[in-house]
């Protein structure tokens, strides 16, 4: 087999309840206290612009307690008062019911009980003898208080002309639009240089778009007496952020679509990418995933699951009494004493060149994501109880980092980024996959991170969080500790692993790849390498001349000013989202077709197919 593709993350995008993850701000946030004065500033500076504060002056103390995992805020919905439908069983035992109502309000086929009487022209009286149900709204406290939210007052539908778009999809374009400004790289120049049908697009949320403005609106309107819209129904679709970043943001006219595997989305999506890279059948390739389900029917489901962290059960953890408030910025505790994970809202993205590509334009090279593993678990006693497969994903994913960084570079450790749900199942299961790779690799005291205790679990897109995250540590030379816990649980298997509850310096440069585990809902286990800049850039320096490294060195010099402007722009305010509706629309007269080669618009699409079977 020939030499292949190298797909090369050229650049990232999103935002979670770290921030914007370009400019590596997230991280930033995340391991704050490492930090020195002049990196601090800058990122409180990011946060503000994005939480709509004049600037970060004074301002700390409030940004600081109002990102990462908090008490569910109001913007959501009120924990303390969840609206509810109460069902309210009534016996007219003799005296009947009896109700003046306007006519509009009565039902289309008037039960047999009832007995309506005209009293004007509005109105009516209803008399209703025996039995009869009715929904009586009310309220009750919410037993989870947790979540990982975006930064107060950071409304991403506010930033571009939305018209009343589900969060999902809003987010999707803020964070389409951080990883376009980030690229530092004129897209239409792109678009002219790379073929139309060679951009690829794969982002989707796991989910779905649950909340009122999508299928949870379309779901319980008739429930709530009001009108299903034309628009919660097509833009509930799981793989909608794809095609919104298609059709607004990019104009992408390639391969698209979202693969979908519960918690471990995103990598499925980013294993489409790298796979069409390494093929050839695209050069640039937007990987992403976006899911907002902090509402309460989201969260009533996985409550019952027994999933999330009640703050019962954070009071039982912590031997609190039934009166205090737990610390909610606590709820989730990977890998020590704890009771559930913390959902969490996230939209992140990820750009892939190939390497000709990305050396030809001078892009930066922030690492490669060279491959994705995915393995289900076979035979379940239990559709949510983990099993084997994740066994095999990290077994092939540190091989594959061996076969190109060799022996002693994977030995001395790499980083390894945790699903860490912070589940006692998950606790136990995970950590001794981790700890039994690494003894069959001879790696001993692989540093492990556990950012859902700072970011809360995203579902479809955390492992999104994890691989953005994972270019900030390489650029900071900063792991976040795992901050929320005191110690391990006794059932962790960390014989060969290094755990931290502070934050951990490390040289970039020793830490030449990345293992990113992620562990779907359903047995959908996945596990993605990554290799860092300074083990891309290696690699790339023996695929190419001295000549051609020193243009690319030449050449992202301008891309690296652009991305520092873009920076700046977007903490000064500056930069909208990109959202280009009704612009560049092309038709049936735009097509022109030919037997070895087409047009559409400007783009030209070769026909000249070969038989790939001989």
């Amino acid at each position: 087999m020939g030499r292949q593709r190298l797909p090369v993350i050229v650049s990232l995008g999103g935002i979670n309840g770290a921030g914007r993850a370009s400019g590596h701000h997230a991280v930033a946030r995340m391991g704050y206290e490492a930090l020195d004065a002049a990196q601090q500033a800058r990122t409180l500076a990011a946060l503000a612009s994005m939480m709509g504060l004049e600037s970060a002056h004074g301002q700390e103390q409030y940004i600081l307690d109002h990102t990462l995992v908090r008490r569910v805020e109001k913007s959501h919905f009120d924990v303390d008062n969840v609206l509810w439908n109460q069902r309210f069983p009534t016996e007219s035992n003799g005296h009947p019911v009896n109700f003046d109502i306007e006519r509009r309000h009565l039902p289309e086929a008037i039960p047999p009980s009832w007995k309506v009487t005209p009293t004007s022209v509005t109105h009516v009286n209803v008399n209703i003898q025996g039995h009869q149900e009715f929904l009586l709204p009310t309220n009750r406290e919410f037993e989870v208080k947790a979540a990982g939210q975006l930064p107060t007052g950071y409304e991403p539908g506010s930033l571009y002309a939305s018209r009343s778009h589900p969060r999902g999809l809003e987010m999707s374009i803020c964070a389409a639009s951080d990883a376009l400004g980030n690229l530092g790289l004129d897209w239409e120049m792109i678009q002219r240089k790379v073929p139309a049908d060679q951009v690829s697009v794969y982002a989707g949320s796991a989910m779905g778009q649950l909340d009122s403005a999508g299928a949870g609106g379309m779901l319980k309107a008739r429930y709530n007496g009001k009108r299903v819209t034309s628009k919660y129904c097509p833009l509930s679709l799981a793989e909608m952020p794809s095609d919104f970043i298609n059709a607004y943001v990019l104009g992408a006219m390639g391969s698209t679509g979202a693969t979908l595997g519960a918690c471990a989305s995103f990598l499925y999506n980013l294993k489409n990418g790298i796979a069409d890279i390494r093929a050839g059948r695209a050069r640039v390739a937007f990987i992403g995933a976006a899911e907002a389900p902090i509402n309460a029917e989201v969260m009533e489901g996985y409550a019952a699951m027994g999933a999330l962290a009640t703050d019962k059960e954070l009071r039982q953890l912590d031997a609190l009494d039934a009166s205090v408030e737990p610390d909610h910025r606590r709820a989730c505790r990977p890998f020590a004493p704890n009771c559930g994970f913390t959902i969490a809202e996230s939209a992140q993205m990820v750009v892939l060149f190939d390497d000709e590509l990305a050396l030809e334009l001078g892009a930066t090279i922030y690492g490669a994501a060279t491959d994705v593993f995915v393995n289900a678990d076979g035979y379940k006693k239990s559709i949510s109880g983990p099993g084997v497969g994740n066994y095999i994903t990290m077994a092939k994913a540190v091989a594959a980092a061996r076969a190109i960084v060799g022996e002693v570079a994977l030995q001395r450790g790499g980083l390894v980024q945790a699903h860490g749900t912070g589940t006692p199942q998950n606790r136990v299961s995970e950590s001794e996959i981790l700890d039994r790779t690494a003894a069959a690799f001879g790696i001993q005291g692989w540093p492990v991170a556990a950012l859902k205790s700072y970011l809360g679990h995203s579902l479809g897109a955390a492992s999104g969080d994890q691989v953005t995250a994972t270019l900030g540590m390489w650029h900071h030379g900063l792991i976040p500790g795992i901050n929320t816990i005191d110690a391990l649980a006794d059932d962790v298997h960390a014989s060969q692993l290094a755990f931290s509850t502070t934050h951990r310096r490390f040289d970039p440069a020793e830490a030449e790849y990345a293992v990113i585990n992620s562990k779907g809902f359903g047995g959908n286990n996945a596990s993605a390498t990554l290799l860092s800049p300074v083990a891309t850039r290696r690699l790339l320096q023996q695929r190419y001349s001295a000549r051609e490294w020193q243009a690319w060195q030449a050449s992202n010099e301008q891309v690296l000013a652009a991305q520092a402007s873009y920076d700046d722009g977007m903490i000064a305010g500056a930069i909208d989202p990109v959202y280009r509706f009704d612009y560049g629309v092309l038709g049936d007269r735009d097509v022109e077709l030919g037997a070895h080669s087409m047009r559409v618009g400007e783009f030209t699409v070769n026909l000249d197919l070969e038989n790939p079977f001989l």
